[in-house]
């Protein structure tokens, strides 16, 4: 074989494997196109139990902010109260939870917020304070996220984690969560049997003599399994709620595991009483923020727009 046909041969076949490695390359690049445009499409207000960079090692807590469906302002402002904390190794779902919309105007604005924000869970109940929304809330979660769990995997092909959330919290409208320092005294509890809040009465500092207060407790997801399930909190509903959910615990023999977040969480300092503590830095939770006031002194104590970023756009002094 002549040199000069040798040359065109082998000059060829490295052109050839030029052309296969830029095909790779294309087709990779492609893919990854296609993977950020699936990204940018999605709808950044559905809620994952998963963040992005999540593990399945992290902890998933479900936050039930138990309210109104006429607190249209006092959602708005709790949405950015939350949505400005990001905690390290955890994924935290703020939902805001209230019974039957009863109104025309309800039916349209709630809707929209639910289309925007995916945020809110309506129970099947009628409005109260005493006769039973608590249980409702429990008791409808176990049912409510399976079937979320089976339409997502069909549609997505995701399989979700079990139990979707680790812990599950009932909370006030005007209580504050400090969400880092709540998932730091998280970190070393058991996920399973727990039982976690401010104890009753003030005073106390025992978790296993009566109960937690209303203003956020928290259970594992084994107990929110078990109240849907019992006729303990079925033939007792009736009554101050927090109260009474204490009693279910201690007559299904429930709790094993009970942590005191005191002093973490407690009242607004002012006005002072055995259930208030000054505002500090190791702050889980504050309560009874009941007007504007008390929140912005609050959110200025712990600095919450510290992390504001300088810009041509607004001046804020």
């Amino acid at each position: 074989m002549r040199p000069a046909s040798r040359q065109f041969i082998i000059s060829s076949f490295f052109f050839i494997i030029f052309l296969c490695v830029l095909a790779s390359l294309n087709e990779l690049r492609f893919d990854s196109l296609m993977n950020f445009s699936k990204c940018a499409l999605s709808n950044p207000s559905s809620n994952n139990f998963l963040a992005k960079n999540s593990t399945p090692d992290e902890i998933r807590i479900l936050l039930g902010i138990l309210t109104l469906p006429d607190q249209y302002h006092k959602r708005h402002f709790l949405r950015m109260i939350y949505g400005t904390q990001s905690p390290m190794g955890a994924k935290v779902d703020v939902k805001f939870v209230f019974c039957n919309l009863t109104k025309e105007d309800q039916k349209v604005l709630v809707a929209l917020e639910i289309m925007r924000y995916d945020d809110i869970i309506i129970l099947n109940c009628v409005e109260n304070m005493n006769k039973g929304k608590t249980y409702t809330y429990f008791s409808s979660l176990p049912e409510m996220f399976a079937g979320a769990d089976e339409s997502s995997t069909a549609s997505t092909g995701n399989v979700k984690p079990y139990p979707p959330y680790h812990y599950v919290i009932k909370a006030d409208d005007d209580t504050y969560f400090r969400l880092d320092n709540l998932v730091d005294t998280l970190r070393p509890l058991s996920r399973e049997d727990l039982y976690y809040g401010y104890v009753i009465p003030c005073p106390s500092m025992d978790p296993f003599v009566h109960y937690m207060s209303g203003m956020g407790y928290l259970i594992s997801w084994d107990i929110v399994e078990w109240i849907s399930v019992s006729d303990v909190p079925k033939n007792h509903l009736e009554g101050p709620e927090d109260k009474i959910f204490g009693e279910w615990i201690r007559e299904g023999h429930r709790g094993k595991n009970r942590y005191n977040a005191k002093w973490g969480m407690y009242n607004y300092p002012e006005p002072a009483t055995r259930c208030t503590h000054e505002l500090w830095p190791e702050t889980v939770a504050v309560h009874l923020l009941k007007n504007q006031e008390k929140w912005i002194k609050t959110l200025n104590y712990f600095n919450v727009t510290q992390s504001l970023k300088p810009s041509k756009l607004y001046h804020i002094p």
